[in-house]
């Protein structure tokens, strides 16, 4: 239970169902449930971290189903799905889905302490194990007593959990600000396409290289607006049909699920007959730049650019091909301008929206307007924008490992608390095994006392 260490002389190994009563849980049917009392389900209730991510009352709402009551200072655990690890301290009194367990704990077990071993990654572990159900697996009740529990004296106890409240919260406020920075990160790229494709990000530049001056809420006077169609070739792949899946020369061929924004994805690539004219006419060069024709709204026209990935390989009518006209264009600064039309949903004004896809279409994307300049402007654009994506992907690289390793803190935190690391222990406190005594007496006490049955009379019977 403790992983092959030993525990402090004063602490005991237990089960959940010694030191709580796992599943006596006080009913309510929805009659008995007043309008404005709390009724807390499972999705209120943030995975792993224990959030509380919503309050609803009766009056909002109404339920047919018979609830379990609790108390304020009871810990609620889930046992539908408790691998999403859906366990909360409860604020205040209210009413919870049976498939949230209160569990009310004696005088001898702080609450806090309760609520933290059941996210240990030992119990989680086991909860793993013995939970039955494949779908929607859940935690039964004799599987739920017979957990392991490891018991610390109580004001020890108490010690541990103040320790942890301060750990773990400033564990959580680290994981909610790395949180946050996938999204500024993404709204910080937005900005350099945005700024690339207007001439902001090369402004002092075009000043020191001659270039004509700049122009005030609109393009800089040496660059022009021609349209898409204008600046390269504009081409559908070839649409899929039963005829061509099998054949003479068969070839992979890339779709929309492989295009993504500025990657592609050879995960699933799948292959049809390519014959002659048809390979050389749908066959895909580096350089060639993909864009998803069909998509949902946010991801209409999301381009990734082709560098020979898959050699020999085509496209289907799923994606529209854009080959620059290299005379007066870089693939690589028309990569960023078609980035920019997707986030600043230029392409959803053009497209055709049915009930949750938009369809872009080869002529509709041909007539979009296209910011075009110099060529040499459009390599240093290139080479700026590049250096600022490639710097915002290595931090974003870093917070992903830094959010990995905040994640795992937290049960390296919890699995050094319940093996008697965290704070010291004091000879004076009363061990563990003391108050598992006093649980199981009070238990003893309390139990009804079993019914006995009067001895029936003799029946008398004449000689």
């Amino acid at each position: 239970m403790s992983k092959g260490r030993s525990l402090p002389a004063s602490w005991s190994n237990c089960t959940l169902g010694e030191v709580v009563k796992y599943g006596a849980s006080r009913k309510a049917e929805p009659n008995e449930i007043p309008d404005d009392a709390w009724v807390l389900e499972l999705e209120d209730i943030e995975k792993n971290s224990s959030r509380l991510l919503k309050r609803i009352t009766f009056a909002e709402r109404r339920s047919k189903s018979t609830k379990n009551l609790f108390s304020r200072g009871d810990v609620l655990y889930g046992k539908l799905r408790p691998y999403l690890n859906k366990v909360v301290r409860a604020p205040e009194d209210g009413f919870c889905t049976t498939e949230i367990i209160p569990l009310t704990v004696p005088p001898e077990l702080d609450s806090s302490y309760l609520f933290y071993w059941l996210k240990h990654p030992r119990f989680l572990e086991y909860v793993a194990e013995v939970s039955h159900g494949l779908n929607m697996p859940r935690l039964g009740t004799d599987a739920a007593k017979a957990a392991p529990f490891i018991l610390a004296p109580l004001p020890e106890q108490k010690r541990i959990t103040d320790k942890l409240d301060n750990l773990l919260a400033r564990v959580d406020a680290c994981r909610e600000r790395l949180d946050r920075v996938p999204g500024i990160l993404k709204r910080f790229r937005q900005s350099v396409l945005a700024a690339a494709t207007s001439g902001e990000l090369t402004r002092e530049w075009r000043t020191q290289s001659g270039h004509q001056g700049n122009s005030v809420g609109q393009l800089p006077r040496s660059w022009s607006s021609p349209k898409i169609g204008e600046v390269g070739r504009v081409q559908l792949g070839r649409q899929r049909s039963p005829k061509f899946h099998a054949g003479k020369s068969m070839r992979p061929y890339l779709r929309v699920q492989n295009v993504f924004e500025d990657r592609i994805d050879l995960f699933d690539v799948m292959h049809m007959d390519f014959p002659g004219e048809d390979f050389e006419r749908y066959r895909l060069h580096p350089g060639d730049i993909l864009l998803n024709e069909g998509q949902s709204p946010q991801f209409l026209g999301r381009p990734a650019m082709y560098r020979g990935e898959l050699p020999d390989s085509c496209f289907t009518n799923t994606l529209i091909r854009f080959q620059a006209n290299q005379d007066v264009l870089r693939s690589e600064y028309a990569l960023l301008v078609f980035r920019h039309h997707m986030h600043s949903g230029r392409y959803v004004t053009e497209g055709k929206i049915t009930t949750n896809i938009a369809h872009l279409g080869a002529g509709r994307f041909a007539s979009v307007e296209f910011p075009l300049p110099p060529l040499d402007e459009q390599e240093e654009i290139v080479r700026r924008a590049s250096a600022l994506m490639d710097r915002s992907q290595r931090l974003e690289s870093r917070v992903q490992a830094l959010a990995i390793f905040a994640r795992k803190a937290t049960s390296a935190v919890l699995a050094s608390a319940f093996r008697g690391e965290l704070v010291p222990q004091d000879p004076n406190d009363e061990p563990a095994s003391v108050l598992l005594q006093r649980i199981a007496d009070q238990r003893a006490a309390s139990a009804p006392a079993p019914k006995t049955r009067k001895p029936r009379a003799a029946r008398l019977t004449n000689a």
